[in-house]
């Protein structure tokens, strides 16, 4: 996988168009070479985060929080707990995001804190499964939401579906691929647009609330068991609270291209998850002001049947705010994902054209591409859903493996630069939350659970194939090198400019360098592993 990365230099001097003769005047800052650049701001930066967790959830099915807590109370206890929660579990990363400043997120720093393979096995499962069943079940949604109306009395057809899904895809696919400043305005918009229907619903629900329809809000009838309660199921409904918020850490997937990130990524994380939070809690309490619990849970579109309950003929609203936001978690997650993808290339982790940006654009456009095909493939397959279902279990925790190692972290570089540093009480908070949840997921679904690790395990071949082996046959360094060059010709993209190995050891004062073009290590090959001793 890192042939061509290893004969980098070669490759770039011949290349039409490479960084010596092509350099633009927009591609760089200063020195006019081609590198990512720090597009995104305060604002968008908050459009990444809530975009990434509000997508068609909160809108349509919010009923298995319910359906597990067993009451409406300790639902909405449910609710505002799982943010707090998510709020511990995003400080934790902001301090990581910063000590560790690169883009890739919870990949990069496992990789940098546990090694190569640990780092592999995170970029595997999110590789094979998490990013492309996500993106084309939320593909799928959108297209749902949009093709109803023109189906009142049946459901659209499938292949309709996954056509307007597959166009929805390429189409936001070609907007990341032209601008970063464009798909970051898409978010922009489109996160309002869902923060908007939203604030519709809440107004709804207080308008309710003044005309005294609060009877499942008051304390004797909201905590009024409609099952008996359990701890395993209290369980399930926090882990499908945390499902829900998922998506809190993807800003730290784009670190390298915020602008001036020791600010605004805590900044972000300061203002996104309690707005968040705010509104999974008060859209929940205005449904329960137009619905009976029993009513909530025999919905399958609970804000959809909320809307037709109170908004009469503009019920329309509701189906086309889920499509807009749909469509705007599909743009979020394009994003998101493809820059993960590039970190694993720049690593030596992945081919490493993926690790190449358009010369005049300074988009990874092998990565963008490379996103919108392996979700193009999920399209055609039906068993999606159950691939998520196998791979939320590991989702989630690498989520607590990542935490772990910021303790670890700070054991063995205590003296390392950190312009963020959190109390060691909001780690292990996060990580007894985490550890509830995990032992209880095991429990109830040990199936599921199995073969989500046995999945995600299927990456340890791979690794030591494709990566640690270095001296691979030379007809296959041949064929990958001459790959990578016809990849470059076709998408016109070479090496990012700015190379170094800054990583953990870098100084995180905000000089001038740090807004020079961003730091992007050589992939040569998994130092982790084989140049020095694992941590």
């Amino acid at each position: 996988m890192e042939k061509g990365a290893r004969h980098r230099n070669n490759t770039e001097k011949n290349q039409p168009g490479g960084r010596e003769s092509e350099a633009s005047p927009e591609t760089g800052s200063g020195g006019g070479g081609v590198a990512l650049k720090k597009e995104i701001g305060l604002v968008s930066a908050c459009g990444i985060i809530v975009g990434n967790i509000i997508g068609s959830g909160i809108f349509v099915s919010p009923k298995g929080v319910l359906e597990n807590a067993g009451s409406v109370g300790l639902a909405l206890i449910v609710w505002i707990v799982t943010g707090i929660i998510t709020a511990v579990g995003a400080l934790c990363y902001a301090e990581l995001g910063v000590t560790i400043p690169k883009s890739g997120g919870d990949y990069s720093y496992v990789k940098d804190i546990f090694g190569g393979l640990a780092g592999f096995l995170r970029l595997w499962i999110a590789l094979l499964v998490i990013y492309p069943t996500n993106q084309a079940v939320i593909a799928l949604t959108f297209s749902n939401y949009v093709l109803q109306p023109l189906f009142p009395t049946c459901f659209p057809p499938e292949s309709g579906l996954r056509l307007l899904a597959a166009i929805c895809l390429l189409l936001l696919t070609w907007v990341n691929c032209s601008s970063v400043r464009w798909a970051t305005r898409v978010q922009d918009i489109f996160t309002a647009g869902k923060l908007l229907a939203l604030a519709l619903i809440i107004i709804m629900g207080v308008v309710q609330i003044c005309k005294g329809e609060y009877f499942w809000l008051e304390p004797k009838n909201a905590f009024e068991n409609f099952q008996e309660p359990d701890i395993g199921l209290i369980a399930l409904a926090f882990l499908q609270g945390s499902f829900a918020y998922g998506g809190w850490n993807f800003l730290n997937y784009v670190t390298e291209e915020l602008v001036d990130p020791y600010k605004n990524l805590p900044r972000a994380i300061f203002i996104s998850i309690p707005l968040v939070t705010f509104v999974y809690v008060f859209a929940n309490v205005a449904y329960v002001t137009a619905m009976s619990p029993q009513e909530l849970l025999a919905s399958n579109a609970v804000a959809v049947t909320f809307g037709e309950k109170l908004l009469g003929i503009m019920a329309w609203i509701i189906p086309i705010s889920v499509a807009l936001s749909t469509f705007g978690g599909v743009n979020g997650s394009l994003f998101t994902s493809s820059r993960l993808f590039f970190a694993g290339a720049r690593e030596g982790h992945l081919p490493s054209v993926l690790a190449m940006i358009h010369v005049k654009r300074c988009t990874p456009i092998p990565a963008l591409l490379f996103t919108c095909i392996s979700t193009l493939l999920m399209l055609v397959t039906s068993d999606m859903y159950t691939l998520i279902n196998y791979v939320g279990f590991i989702n989630y925790l690498f989520y607590g493996v990542t935490i772990a190692g910021q303790m670890v972290l700070r054991w063995k570089k205590p003296d390392i630069p950190r312009p963020i540093k959190i109390s060691l009480l909001f780690p292990i908070i996060y990580l007894l939350f985490w550890a509830f949840l995990l032992v209880f997921s095991l429990w109830s679904e040990p199936v599921v659970c199995g073969t989500g690790l046995a999945i995600m395990l299927t990456g340890v071949p791979v690794y030591f194939l494709g990566v640690y082996w270095q001296h691979k046959p030379k007809c296959f360094n041949d064929f990958i090198e001459l790959l990578t060059l016809v990849s470059q010709k076709m998408c016109v993209v070479v090496y990012p400019e700015g190379e170094g190995d800054s990583g953990m050891e870098e100084t995180n004062e905000d000089t001038e360098e740090q807004r020079q073009p961003i730091y992007q290590p050589t992939p040569a090959k998994d130092k982790d592993l084989v140049e020095q001793p694992q941590p």
